[in-house]
């Protein structure tokens, strides 16, 4: 069961709308969001300082490759190379913000996923058993990203 809304903002109501099919549009506005989720903020996200609070970052910490999979998805991509005539994956991942390339390479680290950077602002995988260990968690994106099964609560 997912915690209510109440859990997360006391006093605050949530709006639903129903869509088409199983989808449902959840809504809620506060002026305490900032003080939740302090990376965002005015401004480029690039110029400005990027950071976990402790809570985050516990779930990062347990929740890893969810971690990577959703920069992946947001900011990467997987590709599959010709290298004369011999195919291998790669992983690239690229953003601005150094805080951002800094948070992606750590969670790597974590998780044992061999990296490199191309150049200032993307970071590579393609050592084999580095694509591969991605492979077990991220696959193609024209594979579904799992409705249930993630889990976001701290």
């Amino acid at each position: 069961m997912s915690p209510s809304n109440d859990t997360v903002i006391p006093r605050q109501i949530a709006s639903t709308v129903k869509r088409k099919g199983n989808c449902l549009d959840i809504s809620s506005y506060s002026n305490h969001w900032p003080c939740l989720l302090p990376q965002h903020g005015p401004g480029r996200k690039h110029l400005r300082h990027i950071a976990l609070e402790a809570w985050q970052q516990a779930i990062v910490d347990r929740e890893t490759e969810e971690f990577v999979l959703g920069l992946i998805h947001s900011d990467g991509c997987r590709v599959v190379a010709n290298d004369r005539g011999v195919h291998s994956v790669r992983y690239h991942f690229s953003n601005r913000s150094e805080d951002i390339i800094g948070l992606f390479t750590a969670a790597l680290d974590l998780l044992g996923i061999t990296w490199t950077r191309s150049d200032d602002h993307t970071v590579s995988i393609y050592r084999k058993e580095a694509t591969a260990m991605l492979d077990e968690f991220v696959r193609p994106k024209d594979s579904a990203v799992p409705l249930y099964g993630v889990h976001y609560a701290a």
